[in-house]
């Protein structure tokens, strides 16, 4: 079974673009104690060279004015890490980690630097530091939205009965879309590493999905629907979701920096096929859930 670093069955999708929307996304509440920073010299260990003409204020507002505790200084040395990080996130995964883990040894106790250190320790499989990272994260800001990564991280350390348990935890109906989106497909990858197909497909019936307007999150989804049908046997909608991803994907990256979704018609993504015979089960009920967890 794939592990969650192959994107067709995890939440990698949501998670990079995650991590780009706690660059211009909504503010999270930090809980940090004032000032807590690192003596100079420990701070500076290690630390991954910055360029000189990257400035700090190229990180979101929103997320700088969660450094706002932070001395002037710090706060522009653990901004610039950050624009690193997200910057290097899907070229070179290492450096980027660096660059997280580097903010963190400066401003432990920010929200949106452990957040960055879990998705960068995630991108580079190691999970455990993910999910020690996410619930830290958690603790500080009191968000569930990295509920799907930290389910994905369970599954990433080969717990999918943990994973299940942990998605279970939270409400879906009050996460934001792209949470739920995320969540839905980490549950799904559970389910799959458990050999259930049926219930993985039922776990991705449960996310929000809009086929007339395509969202970060859609290829990802799509992906995973094309997963768990060939997991099913079922080649033609297998198939057709994964032409449905790729098309997804490049238009998509053909949207401007302004924009992050763009309405579709039918004609522009290929046309999901009808059910195979005998793929067109009842969906689960909650009962069914609870005995299959």
């Amino acid at each position: 079974m794939p592990a969650p670093r192959d994107t067709r069955r995890h939440a990698g999708g949501p998670r990079d673009s995650a991590f780009a929307d706690r660059r211009g996304g909504p503010d999270r509440r930090a809980g940090q104690r004032p000032d807590a920073e690192r003596p100079r010299n420990a701070e500076r260990a290690d630390e991954p060279a910055l360029p000189d003409d990257l400035k700090p204020n190229e990180l979101d507002r929103s997320a700088r004015a969660e450094l706002k505790t932070l001395s002037k200084e710090n706060a522009d040395e653990v901004a610039r890490h950050l624009v690193m990080a997200s910057r290097l996130i899907d070229s070179d995964v290492q450096l980027a980690h660096r660059h997280a883990l580097a903010a963190g040894r400066r401003a432990g106790r920010i929200a949106i630097v452990r957040e960055s250190v879990a998705i960068t320790a995630y991108a580079v499989g190691d999970f455990a530091l993910a999910l020690r990272e996410l619930r830290t994260f958690r603790r500080i800001s009191g968000s569930d939205d990295q509920i799907g990564l930290m389910v994905d991280s369970e599954r990433g350390m080969g717990r999918p009965e943990r994973a299940l348990e942990l998605g279970r935890t939270v409400d879906r109906a009050v996460l934001p879309v792209a949470a739920q989106v995320s969540l839905s497909i980490a549950m799904s990858g559970a389910r799959l590493d458990l050999g259930d197909p049926a219930a993985a497909l039922d776990e991705l019936d449960r996310a929000p999905r809009d086929d007339a307007r395509l969202y970060p999150w859609s290829p990802e989804l799509y992906f995973a629907y094309a997963a768990v049908h060939e997991d099913l046997g079922h080649a033609g909608e297998a198939a057709a979701f994964a032409q449905r991803a790729t098309r997804a994907g490049e238009l998509l990256d053909s949207l401007g920096d302004e924009q992050d979704s763009v309405d579709v018609t039918v004609e522009e993504l290929p046309p999901e096929p009808d059910p195979e015979p005998g793929s067109e089960a009842a969906p689960a009920t909650e009962q069914d859930r609870a005995n299959e967890g």
